[in-house]
């Protein structure tokens, strides 16, 4: 791989390029635009900006992410729940399509390209792993539920107002029910159905085209903008321009938590779906590419006066079921979005804002899991209520609120298992020859005078006074008890504060007359050990390969054979 192509990555399949790949990315860069275009527009006005800003926000950044992405069908763009990030942290500090909110949602572009494209060239696409699949699934669910809510002012042609937690909106607009717009309601409810009946008999099929298109042919011939139906209006005709927005430090300090959310929220979003149809083609995604790719992405849509992208579930979905093979089809959607941009923005004018919403709708419903809290009660009620929570704080308290609700809770969650890790006494299985738990295995033998005990976690100073107060417990419920043998084949690392607890028990069991003897240390422990000089203070009692040659040893068990220790259940 040359220079260029390490820096550039486009370099390289732009020169691998195959012609035979040509008729599924141009099939997929035409799809993709036609279902672009219609979207982007709905995606910018519920993020409160003009519906122009999601077009700009469909060309420049597409290109430079396929330059520097790694996935080769990922289609970047608005999105519906960065959308409504952005909506909710921008309209803290400025009204919904004002100039300042434009200004101030490119500044936020600029903040999520510069943590993605640093965290990127950091190498730190781990740190996504910090986002449980409990909390993005609760935090979409919850998410689609807002923006659809979100919708309810264009959709029944009332002035709702934004920024309103769900419990306010819905009595808002139960309060307000009176003065619901028949016309409006009915374009967006028949848009709704519409484009819900093409998505089902025709997933490929671009509906939200057809559905625009028709909209906007009847607003137009029967004149229902002047019967207060409302219109998109003059879309701005051109090519997005290169500007640089003023960069105010107190805005920054305001945005950063929304800035953060999107940051990983949307790299989340990224990422899954393009390992997923990574995995199904047969190539590897590189998750700090992709974080590049999105950050150089983002920055290009603050040049240009957007708003931040990332890559789309849909969109990519359809991408890929449209034939793209390479990067060329994002670059044919770019181009067939600045052609409109260029020349056919006049036929929005008369675009109902009420089938914009329709589409939003439409889309995020298949945001919502059903079927995920189900499996999750049945498999791990904690991971359960992690969902719940997100859930929850995402749909009453904000979204941002909901996901860091979800990450403090899962971390938690985390410690709390760590700090109190499964320990638990184990006996011997003779015709399997390996050691099993006994409360699992009431047949597993147990030795007079003996207790075998295993810790199913690494040992640190969070978890060692637990342990340490288990065993402690576990020998005076044994009186007359010779021999405590620990199982530490599970025991990956320990740290000084839980060795130097570890050395006080066996220390103050033997002062009772109970003889500690340690079995199955893995190397990076019995380094440990070494270098606290336990090979000088406890001799052999700590070097037994296992729990076996540790009881043949003590002479409680015969030499069986070969031992397997293998300790799990």
């Amino acid at each position: 791989m040359s220079m260029l192509e390490r820096v550039i990555p486009a370099v390289g399949w732009v020169r691998r390029y195959r012609r035979e790949n040509l008729p599924g990315d141009l099939s997929a860069g035409v799809i993709v635009a036609v279902m672009l275009v219609p979207q982007g527009m709905a995606y910018a006005m519920l993020a409160g900006l003009p519906p122009v800003v999601g077009l700009y926000a469909s060309t420049v950044p597409l290109l430079l992410y396929l330059l520097f992405g790694s996935s080769r069908q990922l289609a970047v763009g608005p999105v519906a729940i960065v959308s409504l990030l952005t909506l909710s942290g921008v309209s803290a500090l400025a009204e919904p399509g004002s100039t300042e909110f434009i200004a101030l949602a490119a500044l936020l572009a600029l903040m999520v390209g510069v943590m993605q494209l640093g965290l990127g060239l950091l190498r730190a696409g781990f740190i996504v792993n910090f986002l449980s699949h409990a909390v993005i699934s609760g935090f979409t669910s919850a998410a689609a539920i807002v923006i659809g809510l979100s919708q309810l002012g264009h959709l029944l042609g009332i002035d709702l107002g934004s920024g309103h937690s769900v419990p306010v909106l819905l009595w808002e607009t139960a309060r307000r029910i009176a003065e619901i717009h028949p016309l409006t309601f009915a374009i967006g409810a028949l848009g709704i159905v519409a484009l819900a009946l093409l998505r089902k008999v025709s997933p490929r099929f671009p509906g939200a085209l057809l559905v625009v298109g028709m909209a906007t042919a009847l607003v137009y011939a029967l004149g229902l903008d002047e019967r207060g139906v409302s219109v998109v209006g003059e879309v701005p005709q051109g090519l997005p321009t290169l500007s640089v927005p003023v960069i105010e430090f107190g805005a920054i300090l305001a945005l950063l938590p929304t800035a953060l959310t999107i940051t990983f929220v949307g790299f989340m979003e990224s990422v899954a779906v393009a390992k997923h149809i990574a995995a199904r083609e047969g190539y590897r995604v590189d998750a700090n590419r992709e974080l590049t790719g999105l950050g150089v992405a983002n920055l290009g849509s603050w040049l240009f006066s957007a708003y931040p992208v990332t890559g789309g579930f849909s969109r990519s979905a359809v991408n890929y079921q449209a034939g793209a093979k390479t990067q060329l089809a994002s670059g044919i959607t770019a181009g067939l979005v600045l052609l409109t941009l260029l020349f056919l923005t006049p036929l929005f004018y008369y675009l109902p804002n009420a089938v914009l919403a329709a589409i939003v709708i439409v889309a995020v419903y298949g945001l919502i899991d059903f079927r995920e809290p189900v499996r999750l009660f049945k498999l791990k009620r904690v991971d359960a209520l992690t969902l719940v929570i997100t859930f929850a704080t995402t749909l009453l308290v904000g979204v941002e609120q909901g996901i860091i609700a979800g990450v403090v809770f899962s971390l938690l969650v985390f410690i709390w298992r760590s700090a109190y890790p499964h320990t638990t006494e184990v006996g011997y299985l003779p015709e399997k020859e390996v050691f099993r738990n006994v409360s699992r295995y009431p047949e597993a033998r147990t030795f007079p005078g003996t207790l075998v005990v295993r810790v199913d976690a690494s040992l640190y100073f969070a978890n060692a006074g637990f342990f340490e107060n288990w065993v402690t417990t576990a020998v005076a419920e044994r009186p007359g008890l010779r021999y405590l043998i620990l199982d530490l084949s599970a025991v990956n690392d320990v740290d000084a504060v839980a060795l130097e607890t570890l050395e006080g028990l066996i220390e103050g069991l033997a002062q009772q007359g109970v003889e500690t003897h340690l079995a199955g240390m893995k190397g990076p422990v019995r380094d440990v050990v070494e270098k606290a000089n336990w090979t000088e203070k406890f001799a052999t009692n700590i070097s037994h390969l296992s729990v076996q040659r540790a009881l043949t040893s003590l002479g409680v068990l015969q030499e069986t054979g070969t031992a397997r220790t293998s300790s799990q259940g």
